[in-house]
């Protein structure tokens, strides 16, 4: 298997540049105004949804390859994902409920409160914003409490119990894609089908190891992501 050196040195950089590749596409077509008639969907929502995908296939591909090392990815590929939800947020606020406030008198007053206004407005009477806005906030306390401090104050149990809310949050994101698109469905249903498959296998392992007596758990976060050279340990997002 790959050693913790090659991991901690290559690929964590290599894929933490990677992941930032779609980012950089979005800044660059924004400056030259090159973006899609859709960078709601086209960039963020895609790269969303991906990277909850990536996250959540971290324990399966652990548990069926026998590679602990791959565990050490979780939290980075999480927080991606929770950067690109951010994003899509902040590209359905720049893009669709920015362009609608009528400007007059205090400028700051009436940006924040227009906006609000319309968010509000678009979270009571479009489904499809509503689930997509919980998938989202749902995953504002696992960021939040994916550092290493937050897991020693919460406690592996809490923690656990706390980040099982990833599960919830990747079947309301893509309940939102398909709720959006309503026509054409092939894609949601391709990230819905992934999503089912790595939940199912979850769910398989979960009752095999009750069946047998033993644990499925692995081993607490903190433990799990400890650096073999003494460093600080990390913690797992998802």
């Amino acid at each position: 298997m790959v050693s913790d050196q090659i991991v901690r040195r290559v690929l964590k950089p290599v894929i933490f540049l990677g992941a930032l590749i779609p980012a950089c596409h979005l800044v660059w077509a924004f400056s030259t105004d090159h973006l899609s008639a859709n960078p709601l969907g086209d960039i963020t929502g895609d790269w969303t949804l991906r990277f909850l995908c990536i996250a959540l296939a971290v324990t399966p591909l652990r548990r069926l390859t026998g590679w602990n090392g791959a565990i050490r990815f979780r939290r980075m590929l999480g927080l991606f994902a929770f950067f690109y939800g951010a994003l899509h947020f902040l590209t359905y606020l720049v893009f669709d409920r920015f362009a609608t406030v009528e400007f007059a008198g205090n400028v700051s007053w009436t940006v924040s409160h227009g906006i609000a206004a319309a968010v509000n407005d678009d979270i009571s009477k479009r489904p499809f914003i509503t689930i997509g806005f919980t998938a989202f906030v749902l995953m504002v306390p696992l960021a939040a409490t994916s550092t290493a401090g937050m897991i020693r104050r919460l406690g592996g149990r809490r923690w656990r119990a706390l980040h099982r809310l990833m599960y919830v949050a990747c079947v309301g994101a893509v309940t939102h894609y398909w709720w959006l698109v309503k026509v054409d469905v092939r894609r949601p249903i391709a990230y819905a089908t992934v999503i089912a498959l790595l939940l199912t296998l979850r769910v398989y392992w979960a009752r095999a190891g009750a069946a047998g007596g033993f644990s499925t758990k692995s081993s607490s976060p903190l433990r799990s992501l400890t650096v073999r050279s003494g460093r600080s340990p990390n913690s797992s997002c998802g």
